[in-house]
C-alpha cells in the first residue's frame, strides 16, 4: 500500500496536536478514569455518563485529530472524520438520548478482557510507545484515535445485556483500519488493535447466553 505521506509526516501530526492542545491529553485521560469508575461502581446515572463521555471522545477524535491535524497529510481524514462522528452519535444516542447502555462488573472473561484493555490503553501504549522510540509529544497520546478505540472496546466490556450492537460498529471498524498503523508505519503500540478487534467482534457474536441478549 502507497501511503499519501511519510512516516516523518505522521509522527509530526503527533507532535502539532500534543503541542496544540496541551494539556487537554491530561482532561481526556480524566474522563476516562471517571467513566472507568463509573462502569465499575454503577449508578442510575452511570450509563448515561459513560455514554457521554465517549461521544465527547469520539467527536474530539473526528473534530480536534482528523479534521484539524490530520487532514493537513490525508485526504482520507475527511473520510475518519465522518466514522468518528458517526460514532459520536450513536453513543449519544444509544446511551444519552435513549438510555440503553449499562454496566456493571461481573466477574468472568468479558470483566478480564475489558481490565486489560482499559489498562493497555492508559498505561501501557503510551509506556510502549516511548519504549519504542517516539516518545512525548510524538506519541498518540490518549484521545487520539488507537489508544482510545482500544479504550471504548475495553469499556463496553462492561456493558449489561441487552445493549446495543451499533455501538460496537465504529470501534471495531477503527480497529482494522488502525492496525495497519502498526505494519505500515512502525506505530508497535496499535497491534493491541487486534486484540481489541478480536473482542469487540466476540460481544457481536451470538455464542453464549449473555450475548444472546444483545440487541441491534
Amino acid at each position: 500500500m502507497v501511503l499519501p505521506f511519510t512516516v516523518e509526516q505522521f509522527y509530526g501530526v503527533f507532535r502539532d496536536y500534543n503541542l496544540a492542545v496541551w494539556p487537554m491529553q491530561w482532561i481526556l485521560v480524566a474522563l476516562a478514569l471517571s467513566a472507568t469508575v463509573a462502569a465499575l461502581r454503577p449508578r442510575p446515572w452511570s450509563g448515561v455518563a459513560v455514554s457521554a463521555i465517549l461521544g465527547l471522545l469520539w467527536a474530539w477524535i473526528a473534530l480536534a485529530y482528523h479534521l484539524a491535524f490530520f487532514s493537513r497529510i490525508s485526504p482520507a481524514a475527511y473520510g475518519f472524520a465522518a466514522m468518528s462522528a458517526a460514532g459520536a452519535i450513536v453513543f449519544v444516542w444509544q446511551g444519552v438520548v435513549r438510555r440503553r447502555l449499562s454496566l456493571r462488573w461481573a466477574p468472568g472473561p468479558r470483566a478480564t478482557a475489558g481490565v486489560v484493555l482499559i489498562a493497555f490503553a492508559l498505561v501501557v501504549y503510551p509506556v510502549w510507545s516511548a519504549y519504542a522510540g517516539h516518545p512525548y509529544p510524538t506519541t498518540p497520546t490518549f484521545g487520539l484515535p488507537c489508544p482510545t478505540t482500544i479504550f471504548t472496546i475495553g469499556l463496553l466490556c462492561f456493558a449489561v445485556p441487552p445493549a446495543p450492537r451499533s455501538l460496537l460498529i465504529v470501534p471495531i471498524l477503527w480497529c482494522g483500519v488502525g492496525a495497519q498503523a502498526a505494519f505500515l508505519l512502525g506505530v508497535q503500540p496499535d497491534l493491541g488493535l487486534i486484540a481489541a478487534g478480536v473482542v469487540g467482534l466476540a460481544l457481536l457474536l451470538p455464542s453464549g447466553r449473555p450475548l444472546r441478549t444483545w440487541t441491534s
